[in-house]
């Protein structure tokens, strides 16, 4: 029997505001800040204390909800959503439930089959909970609660069960991350916790339109670690089925040192949470000229820049998506382009993609820290167009310029890079070379060719490499011939 997967992903994104969602404690580091530094009795969750709702993350909602493409409610509620976890000080966390900010959106996303919408069910604003460190020692075991985290504003975004392939959750959790990213709304870095996953895992069987029962798998803080979650989780599921077995509804975490899941406890119903609208906070409405406003600050995102790069420049696909990826790193290359309305985007394009990223690969720099700007790189390719280097000493140079900060024109100055192109000059290297090397000039006219490349080669060599590469091979060709 054939089955068939659906998969759903919760993204529980943190905003990068300023303050906490419902108090002024500061959003802080978690890598850097002491342990229960950054509290006050509000995230602290103290009787008698009251929330009040941060702007800065509402517009950041509001902001990602039209990125999605999801309509954004003029009026949505906070909710209490009641559960007892060490790491929630109140003893319920403040959501939204029935009526969030934003709803029924899509993301496309590429596969290998080709392009795909992904459904967004609803975008909504809470709050973070705090964060438990297990210490499991010889004579104890204890755990440690740092609520730091705690109240920090989280968009959380739930995909529709639209997902058959860990291919597709891997395109979709990466586009939306870049997505979010472009609009400034969130780090997006993993490692710290500024975005975590859980799956939605459910298998049927290919003739089945019910979906199958599904599962939860929590806190997946990497991409990686969530296709090897999901692999697992269908694969156990497909043994389950084909055993005649049932699928238990239930919450799973994941065990990456043992790559597998196991059971957290039995799946909760939206019930047994008890939501009830938060008495402490109002209806929070939004006027439509604001929302109009936020949609005015959302700059060119992902797919769009795509169809300007492949469709108005030109540039082949894999080039488009490595100069997509990360924002500054697209800003850079419109820059190059602008700075250089006489060189092609495709030669700007195939500069930054081989050496300067080779160069950021190899140093740990990122296109925010490199020393050359965009103005200068165009500078240094105009050099080559206009054949003033040659291609290796155009190399060469970038790398010097990398390295230390110098221009283009200091360096060729400096090093006496300028390139070959007087006849004269390439003339006497060539006679030079042939008169050097008669025996395998001989060699060249009894017919193996491939001396040519190498008589090529020492005359590059007796000029330093700063001949002009094309003229070279003219005037070997006619002194040969």
């Amino acid at each position: 029997m054939q089955y068939y997967s659906d998969i759903g992903l919760e993204v529980h994104v943190e905003l990068s505001t300023r303050t906490k969602m419902f108090c002024g404690c500061p959003v802080v580091d978690p890598t850097v800040a002491l342990p229960n530094s950054a509290v006050c009795p509000v995230c602290l969750g103290m009787p008698g204390t009251l929330p009040v709702i941060n702007q800065q993350a509402v517009a950041f909602a509001i902001k990602a909800g039209l990125a999605l493409h999801c309509t954004i409610a003029e009026r949505s509620v906070f909710a209490r959503k009641n559960y007892f976890y060490p790491d929630l000080p109140k003893g319920y966390q403040i959501s939204q439930y029935e009526l969030p900010i934003s709803y029924e959106g899509w993301i496309a996303v590429n596969t290998s089959r080709g392009k795909k919408n992904i459904h967004i069910r609803r975008a909504h604003l809470e709050e973070d909970t705090g964060k438990l460190s297990h210490c499991n020692e010889t004579n104890d075991s204890y755990s440690l609660v740092d609520l730091n985290r705690a109240g920090i504003p989280l968009l959380e975004i739930v995909s529709e069960p639209d997902m058959h392939t860990v291919e597709e959750v891997r395109a979709y959790s990466q586009e939306l991350r870049m997505l979010l990213r472009y609009l400034g709304v969130t780090s997006g870095d993993m490692e710290k916790g500024a975005m975590r996953f859980e799956a939605n895992v459910s298998m049927r069987a290919s003739e089945k339109a019910e979906l199958g029962t599904r599962v939860e798998i929590k806190n997946l803080n990497s991409i990686h670690a969530m296709e090897k979650a999901i692999n697992y989780e269908l694969a156990r599921q497909q043994k389950i089925l084909e055993s005649g077995g049932e699928v238990l509804q239930e919450t799973l975490g994941w065990n990456e040192a043992r790559s597998e899941t196991f059971t957290q406890r039995s799946k909760e119903e939206a019930h047994d949470y008890r939501y009830f609208p938060e008495p402490d906070l109002p209806p929070l409405i939004v006027e439509k000229a604001w929302i109009a406003s936020i949609a005015g600050e959302i700059p060119e995102l992902p797919e769009q820049k795509r169809s300007r790069y492949q469709e108005d420049m030109g540039l082949p696909a894999d080039k488009t998506e490595l100069l997509v990826q990360d924002k500054a790193t697209s800003a850079y290359f419109d820059e190059a382009v602008k700075a250089a309305e006489d060189i092609s985007p495709s030669t700007i394009a195939n500069w930054m993609v081989g050496d300067l990223f080779g160069w950021m690969n190899e140093s740990g720099c990122s296109i925010r820290d490199i020393r050359v700007n965009p103005q200068e790189l165009t500078r240094l390719i105009r050099f080559h167009e206009q054949k003033v280097v040659n291609k290796n000493s155009a190399k060469e140079i970038l790398q010097e310029m990398l390295r230390n900060g110098k221009s283009a024109e200091e360096i060729i100055h400096e090093k006496g890079l300028e390139q070959i192109s007087s006849s004269d000059e390439l003339e006497k290297a060539v006679v030079t070379v042939l008169q050097k090397y008669p025996a395998e000039v001989e060699s060249f006219h009894a017919g193996k060719e491939t001396v040519f490349n190498w008589l090529f080669g020492q005359v590059m060599q007796a000029t330093g490499g700063k001949a002009n590469p094309q003229k070279v091979r003219e005037i070997l060709k006619k002194a040969l011939s």
